[in-house]
């Protein structure tokens, strides 16, 4: 695991640790590896209720309930699907905050719609879900490991935001 990702991981960590709030997860190419991350700090279980790994479409719009319409029209890697997750995540899991990855990672799988190293990340909470969107392919291992950092990066700035808010 990347150190930065154990950084942020501890940062995020203390956030939610003080405030009481939860975590959860939905990752489809990143295969657990955000919850990785999250875990990798003693105490998670404080705050990290789960994650679900919903590779398959399937999984997604059973468990997830991603809409198989958005599914069909847009494929798994979109915006709409990663928004999707997230919520989907935030019911399924009853948690506070949520981050979703779907896309492809590589080495094979993308069309010139949509390349290899196209992923979107998904976070926020019930009444606020952004999204980012990577482009590069740096290859299979570094794709997914910019994904995670990035989507740990960008829970941690949310949290900052809204928790700064509360205060």
């Amino acid at each position: 695991m990347e150190f930065e990702s154990k950084i942020i991981s501890r940062q995020i960590g203390d956030l939610l640790y003080d405030s009481g709030l939860t975590l959860g997860t939905a990752e489809s190419c990143t295969g657990g590896r955000i919850s990785e991350a999250i875990v990798s700090i003693p105490g998670a279980s404080n705050y990290f209720k789960g994650g679900i790994i919903s590779y398959s479409d399937e999984i997604k719009t059973n468990i997830l309930g991603v809409s198989p319409n958005t599914l069909q029209a847009k494929t798994a890697v979109c915006e709409e699907v990663a928004q999707e997750m997230v919520k989907g995540a935030i019911k399924c899991l009853d948690v506070d905050f949520a981050i979703s990855a779907t896309g492809i990672a590589g080495p094979g799988g993308g069309t010139q719609e949509i390349p290899v190293g196209t992923i979107w990340l998904g976070y926020g909470n019930a009444e606020d879900v952004r999204t980012f969107r990577l482009t590069e392919n740096f290859g299979r291992d570094i794709n997914l490991a910019i994904a995670t950092n990035k989507a740990m990066r960008l829970m941690l700035d949310f949290l900052n935001e809204k928790l700064s808010k509360e205060l």
